[in-house]
């Protein structure tokens, strides 16, 4: 399914060459500042790919929206890499310690990379059952890319509330 994203994303990327996105990160980033004392803010993710849309000429288009939600989720899974090695990391670190200690606990890295990788599986499932939704209709673009959007937002904060940890 990664691969239709891919190629919706491309399609939409050659047909908005003529029209630049409008896409910044500063709406998402104060819905976060101002909420920020709440447990979960993921409600803040699309944030910016609505404020895009409103902002990019035909950002209402099933490109323009195609186009303005993917910038919002490559702007979360740079913050999802960024905070998953930040956690690997720490996990590496604590394993060792406690090999070093003889300590028989399970790995903290090892079980880190095996959630992530199950929690790509679950996402690409779940997008795809979203995009299935849409019996094939064009909505069914716009709606998957919110989709990983979303997941990937929800992740991100979870690694990064890990990583404080």
């Amino acid at each position: 399914m990664m691969r239709g994203v891919t190629l919706l994303v491309c399609l939409s990327a050659s047909a908005l060459a003529a029209q630049e996105l409008v896409f910044s990160p500063a709406a998402t980033e104060a819905c976060m500042v101002e909420f920020g004392h709440l447990v979960d803010v993921s409600f803040c993710a699309g944030e910016s790919a609505n404020a895009c849309m409103e902002a990019t000429t035909d950002g209402s288009t099933t490109v323009g929206m195609s186009g303005c939600l993917e910038q919002e989720r490559v702007y979360w899974d740079g913050r999802l890499n960024a905070a998953y090695g930040v956690v690997q990391s720490g996990a590496r670190k604590i394993d060792a310690e406690m090999r070093e200690l003889g300590s028989s606990a399970p790995s903290q890295a090892d079980a880190l990379r095996d959630m992530q990788r199950a929690w790509i599986g679950y996402r690409d499932a779940t997008c795809d059952y979203e995009r299935a939704l849409w019996g094939g209709g064009t909505g069914g673009g716009p709606a998957t890319v919110s989709c990983h959007m979303s997941l990937t937002a929800k992740q991100a904060l979870y690694l990064e509330a890990a990583q404080e940890n």
